[in-house]
């Protein structure tokens, strides 16, 4: 693995996102002084907190898995999950529900997912189920190491047995054939292929490696930290702080001072930075821009779709809503063509209903609820472009409301207290390239080496982290990004800098920077900095530790 040249004693992380604080720590582990530089007042990145009407909002990502990960980036600074959030597993994980009025809860649990299939589809595809679990297990363990919780210098690395358990897996054939191999009902089947759309592609036409985010979906588990997905960036955010971090919160950089091709400090609109080395986890385009190099490629970058959120601060709920409700419209590959190929919106949305107030109610003030809808849209580059949308956005909006009725969720309009509407028009106005939160989709000439790497040539002291680059999009990934370019900087792995780690190594940053990713500070949370709890598998916490959830 190529590590950076030169000295690294200081590392200036640029972005407080999930990928910048999972740096951080791997980084403070290591021993290394770290500064990390945020334009907004929190930390989170796209795992956002917006505060209205009472209600707490989370404006990124709302389903986490795999919080093994999680508490790794808090072991390299010696501390735990544990200590830091308190983590409900949710059951079920989904509820998927149909246009034919059929549904079935996803469970983790193997007997419990056995049952449901049986009532749902009959006792042949609990058959199939069992096959299909085992294949994702075996997916999982062939791939996690070897292709997606590692650094690619040249697609050389791909020459290893492991490649070879991959293709005999059928990694590399289409998902929606393989996951057919197991299972025949075509509404079983979404249930397990519809995880592609997170990397862009089509179930027909996204590789069958890419079951492996089944795998954290269905087998893995669900998880819901309470205080809400803010309560992530959060946590770690105060473990880099505790660890010696140095905040500089409301910090937009500008600029990169270079010596030759040594990035000698790093320009904010307020000061200025000396550094050693940088990690940029903004924006791909925004971080090319700021190196003054962008990378050839054979062939463009091409973008996933994009997303419309309404997220719906209500005075009822429905109670056949579970925390995550999928509600899948009769069509589906011709919904898949629309997003990927004709840039229209759906005709018959599949939609993401997520109801957090299920798992946490003080998410709201008393007697209320919260109510995110994902509707899947195309990016700007095929789709409505971001002038369009300030046009449609009211528009759309009526008519998700209106399909939402015509499911079972009478009211709903009537019902909503404090809105807001988040379109491919907001997500450009953040930054993000095509209109899009999810950047850059998982096509095969876009996945593990052939992705965007996290080392940029001409630059010998800078990494790049987060879903743009390697491995790729999704809270798991992210955090693995951030790992995968503080062992660029420091050359060290999960289990040495957590044994190197003493705390002791390096002063608190100033309190009132790193105090904006308190838990009582600016973020206008209340309750202890650090609740204690466990993750147990019936949801409930407590004072012990359990070790890696299955």
């Amino acid at each position: 693995m190529r590590t950076l040249t030169g000295p690294t004693d200081h590392v200036v992380v640029v972005g407080a996102g999930l990928a910048g604080l999972s740096a951080a720590l791997h980084l403070l582990g290591a021993g290394r002084r770290v500064t990390v530089v945020e334009r907004d007042p929190l930390p989170g990145g796209r795992a956002g907190l917006l505060e209205q009407g009472g209600y707490r909002i989370d404006t990124g990502p709302t389903v986490l898995t795999m919080p093994d990960l999680v508490d790794e980036a808090f072991a390299a600074v010696g501390d735990s999950l544990a200590d830091r959030l308190d983590l409900v597993q949710l059951h079920p994980a989904y509820r998927a529900r149909f246009a034919d009025g059929g549904g079935l809860d996803v469970h983790t649990d193997a007997e419990a997912m056995e049952a449901e299939i049986e009532r749902f589809a009959g006792a042949r595809e609990v058959v199939g189920y069992r096959r299909m679990r085992r294949w994702l297990e075996q997916l999982y363990r062939v791939q996690l190491r070897r292709f997606i919780d590692t650094n690619f210098d040249s697609p050389l690395r791909l020459a290893h047995p492991d490649l070879a358990r991959l293709a005999a897996l059928g990694g590399f054939g289409r998902l929606d054939a393989r996951i057919g191999r197991f299972i025949s009902d075509e509404r079983l089947r979404r249930v397990f292929t519809f995880q592609s759309l997170y990397a862009g592609v089509a179930p027909a036409r996204a590789l069958a490696a890419y079951a492996v985010i089944a795998y954290m979906d269905t087998i893995a588990g669900v998880y819901f930290p309470r205080g809400g997905m803010h309560a992530l960036p959060r946590a770690l955010a105060d473990a880099a702080a505790d660890a010696g971090a140095d905040f500089r919160h409301g910090h937009d950089v500008v600029r990169l001072e270079r010596s030759g091709a040594r990035i000698t400090a790093v320009v904010t609109d307020r000061e200025r930075i000396a550094c050693d080395a940088v990690v940029l986890t903004t924006e791909l385009p925004t971080a090319y821009r700021l190196l003054g190099h962008r990378p050839r490629r054979p062939l463009r970058i091409r973008h996933s779709p994009s997303a419309v959120i309404l997220h719906a601060g209500t005075d009822r709920t429905w109670p056949d809503l579970a925390h995550h409700t999928i509600s899948f419209g009769s069509a589906w590959r011709e919904t898949f063509h629309e997003l990927t190929r004709e840039g229209r919106l759906m005709s018959d949305p599949s939609l993401l209903i997520t109801r957090p107030t299920a798992t946490d109610p003080a998410l709201a003030p008393p007697g209320r609820h919260l109510h995110y809808i994902l509707a899947p849209c195309p990016n700007t580059e095929i789709g409505p472009g971001a002038r369009e949308w300030r046009d449609l956005a009211p528009r759309y909006r009526d008519s998700l409301l209106t399909e939402l009725e015509r499911r079972g969720l009478d009211g709903i309009g009537a019902a909503i207290e404090e809105e807001c509407l988040v379109t491919p028009a907001d997500w450009t106005a953040q930054g993000h390239a095509a209109g899009t939160p999810f950047s850059a989709a998982h096509t095969f000439a876009q996945t593990g080496p052939f992705r965007p790497r996290n080392l940029v040539r001409g630059t010998e002291n800078a990494v790049l982290a987060g879903c743009g680059t390697t491995p790729g999009v999704g809270v798991p990934p992210v955090l693995i990004s951030g790992k995968l370019a503080a062992a660029r900087v420091t050359g060290v792995g999960r289990s040495r800098a957590a044994r190197t780690f003493t705390g002791a190594a390096r002063p608190a940053g100033p309190a009132g920077p790193a105090g904006a990713a308190g838990a009582t500070g600016a973020t206008g949370a209340t309750g202890p900095t650090r609740p204690a709890g466990t993750v147990r598998r019936d949801g409930t916490t407590g004072t012990t530790t359990e070790g890696r959830p299955a």
